[in-house]
């Protein structure tokens, strides 16, 4: 008896990822009993094969027994014996053939072949046929079972030594012999439970993952998900309109808080969904519904707005572009800092660095340049530009320097470009930009979209404009209109911002970071001054000052207010106060009015010998988004006191800062300053400070450290990160990335009205350079060009 039933195996229990997988193939039996049918058919093929082999062998079998009477020698005994005996069973043999050659032998076989059936064959007539015939002629056939099942049979000749079986029997009975001890023992579905066989079923999963029809069963998107998403990519609208965006997370958070534990069951395996365990709530959403899109075979290519050409880097070896709003002489922060930042990028020789800075014409460079410093070519600026820098990095400064078109807003006390600045990139070079206040470069760009020419755009913002502008006549109605266009031009043109504090205010796409250091300069004074304590020496002789350009917004104005009013408190304090400014006078005129014990000395480089001995460093400013001289004091070992604003957050570290959050408080920290010694600055205090810890967190926040490494994709990466991005590929289309499309087009066409331009404070003319600009700059005098935006 053969017997053909697969049981299903017993369930897994090594492990849990075993159980999990057997369980979902479990699911798929219907599949499984199909593929037994298909497996039936075949077996039944090959039934009908061996039919017509058995009639082949019959057929040569009775021709070979006809032959025994064909030579003339006359026969042995035992010959003689054998032929009477193939005559005798010729007829039964011949019964037996057309017996089981008939169609409906075959039939009522093969109806009862089934995975769970038993085959059972009598074959009890034919042999007591065959062997009432045998025991007439001396020979001995043995047809006896072996076994239970009776599936093997012997036929054993009188004087035999050796047993001999007919080839095809023997090849039958040694397959069905496999197929029954493999469907008793269970090594069929056995290798279900081993790990190493799921693993193989899982990655043969992940890779058909693509076909719809084949993927596995996600359940459709329900109401407070799709309106969780909808809520999600309408904040760049909320943006506009003034909403929060933590609001908007948290009405995310709330609509989904009841799917967060089964939000990724039927899109992620186990494992990929434990790489999303501490994950916020909008990636999950994100992926949840990228899987549901990927089950439609849904695609998303490119963008509505986006420019499909951009700069295809074949080399290694990136370029980066680092474009300012200010260049030296200024001694401003916009023009120092993306100086330094240059050359340390640059020093690491992992890419190719162009500073971009404007050039302004002579008439303009008489009212920005101190001393009265003017230059008659770019290439004179460029020189002075690089022996300051390398004067104080103590290394070459290798790395280009180019110049764009600009002009100098009195009113605005800024540089404004003139013309598209893009177009003084390179297109061969434009692989990543660095835009040094991203808001004031774009306020009136009218030229290409930055995001659409550079492969990665970061915007590092410097000033707290608003802050500013809320000083001025109306300034709270300005400062309204500036905050949305600041985020209108950051949203469009920037692809990551970073803000130096949270004095800023909240961008698109932004994230808090210092990403400035020190002047190497005034470390090695503080290294200084710390040797001469050791020393013994009296290292600081003076006593508290203040430096900064003298304007209102600089801090003076809260100053002069905390000094009067703790006038008696701080009996006998006097203050060094250095600066030069458009609001000298006026600040000068106010302390003498009301008697302050202020000595007013002109401005002076923050490294001059003269400031050297002073032990204080007072800066009661609110405006500034991070501020230098407090930095570069703290880096020359001084005490600083200053407010708790968030432009100050990144100093509280530093055991020399201290803080006030009232009048009081400044009093209580002056005397504080004044009657003990600073702390020297640890090895890794002065590392913080630094250039070279400022460039380590610029290239880790504003991922620029992921985009230089993208040609060398690391095998072992973050794997949660390529899930995502897996998953947000074939995701829809973004709309913030279409809003923001929108955004840049329509800018793009309201820089481009001249009365546009003039009555929201433009320079006359900045929409295009002129021709003193091509004249300085060597440029042919601009003419119309393609549209940027094409349809």
């Amino acid at each position: 008896m053969i017997n053909l039933g697969m049981e299903p195996p017993p369930p897994a229990s090594s492990s849990g990822t075993a159980e999990k997988a057997f369980s979902f193939l479990s699911k798929g039996w219907q599949e499984v009993r199909d593929s037994a049918g298909a497996d039936l058919q075949l077996m039944r093929a090959r039934a009908n094969s061996f039919k017509n082999l058995a009639d082949r062998e019959l057929e040569n079998f009775l021709h070979s027994a006809s032959a025994f009477s064909a030579p003339p020698r006359p026969p042995v005994e035992g010959s003689i014996a054998e032929l009477e005996f193939v005559k005798r069973i010729q007829p039964k043999l011949s019964e037996i053939r057309r017996a089981y050659s008939s169609p409906e032998f075959s039939r009522k076989v093969l109806e009862k072949w089934s995975p769970k059936s038993t085959i059972r064959i009598d074959l009890s007539r034919i042999r007591n046929a065959i062997v009432a015939e045998v025991d007439e002629v001396g020979a001995v056939l043995d047809l006896s079972k072996d076994g239970v099942r009776g599936r093997r049979r012997r036929v054993r000749w009188k004087g035999e030594e050796k047993e001999k079986e007919w080839e095809p029997i023997r090849l039958l009975k040694k397959r069905l012999k496999e197929l029954e001890r493999k469907s008793q023992s269970g090594d069929i579905f056995g290798n279900f439970k081993s790990s190493e066989f799921v693993e193989k079923v899982k990655l043969s999963l992940k890779s058909i993952c693509k076909e719809p029809q084949e993927s596995k069963e996600i359940p459709p998107l329900d109401l407070p998900e799709l309106l969780a998403y909808l809520v999600k990519q309408s904040g760049p609208l909320f943006d506009q309109l003034g909403i929060r965006r933590d609001i908007c997370n948290k009405i995310v958070e709330a609509l989904c808080s009841r799917h967060k534990d089964q939000l990724l069951c039927h899109s992620l395996s186990e494992k990929e969904a434990s790489l999303l365990g501490n994950g916020n709530i909008t990636d999950e959403l994100d992926l949840r519904i990228a899987s549901v899109l990927e089950s439609t075979g849904h695609h998303y290519d490119s963008g509505f707005w986006t420019d499909p050409i951009k700069c295809d880097i074949a080399e290694k070896k990136h370029h980066v572009a680092i474009v300012t709003t200010a260049s030296l002489p200024w001694m401003t922060g916009t023009a120092v800092n993306p100086l330094f930042r240059a050359a340390y990028l640059a020093k690491s020789a992992r890419q190719d660095v162009t500073l971009v800075v404007p050039w302004i014409c002579k008439s303009d460079q008489e009212l920005v340049y101190p001393n009265g410093m003017t230059f008659s070519s770019p290439e004179e600026q460029e020189a002075f530009i690089r022996n300051w820098v390398e004067e104080r990095v103590g290394f070459k400064a290798d790395f280009k320097i180019s110049f764009y078109p600009g002009k100098f807003s009195k009113e605005r006390r800024s540089i404004i470009p003139a013309g598209d600045t893009t177009q003084f990139i390179p297109s061969r070079e434009a692989d990543i930009a660095i835009l040094e206040e991203p808001e004031h470069l774009n306020w009136y760009h009218h030229g290409k979209r930055w995001t659409d020419k550079f492969n990665h755009v970061v915007g590092v913002v410097h000033t707290n404009y608003l802050e500013y502008i809320k000083r001025e006549k109306n300034g709270a109605i300005q400062a309204f209109l500036v905050k949305h266009i600041n985020n209108w031009v950051t949203r469009a043109y920037c692809h990551k911002v970073l803000r130096l504090s949270a004095a800023t205010q909240d961008l698109p796409k932004s994230v808090i970071c210092n990403v400035h250091g020190v002047n190497p300069k005034f470390l090695k004074i503080g290294e200084k001054m710390a040797a001469e304590r050791e020393r013994g020496d009296l290292a600081f002789s003076k006593g508290a000052y203040f430096l900064g350009k003298m304007v209102w917004a600089k801090g003076y104005r809260e100053l002069i207010d905390l000094l009067a009013k703790h006038r008696n408190e701080l009996e006998g304090f006097k203050l060094d106060v250095y600066g030069n400014g458009e609001d000298s006078h006026e600040v000068q005129s106010a302390a003498q009015k009301l008697d302050l014990n202020l000595n007013f000395l002109k401005g002076r480089d923050h490294a001059d010998d003269s400031l050297h001995g002073y032990k204080v460093f007072i800066n009661p400013s609110v405006s500034d988004v991070l501020c230098t001289a407090t930095a570069e004091a703290l880096a020359m070992g001084k005490f600083v006191i200053c407010a708790d604003h968030p432009s100050n957050d990144f100093f509280r570290a530093f055991p020399n800062c201290l803080t006030y959050k009232t009048s009081e408080d400044f009093v209580a920290r002056v005397k504080e300053a004044m009657a003990n010694e600073p702390q020297p600055l640890t090895p890794e205090q002065r590392y913080n400070l630094s250039w070279e810890a400022a460039t380590q967190r610029f290239m880790e926040y504003s991922e620029l450290d992921r985009v230089l490494s993208s040609n060398n994709d690391e095998p072992n990466g973050d794997k949660s990160s390529n899930i995502k991005a897996v998953k947000k590929s074939i995701s829809m289309p973004d709309l913030s990335d279409v809003m923001d499309g929108g955004l840049a087009f329509a800018h793009y066409c309201l820089t481009g009205n001249e009365i546009l331009r003039l009555s929201t404070g433009a320079i006359p003319g900045t929409r295009d350079y002129d021709k003193q600009h091509c004249m300085d700059l060597h440029l042919l005098p601009p003419q119309v060009q393609n549209p940027v935006y094409g349809w």
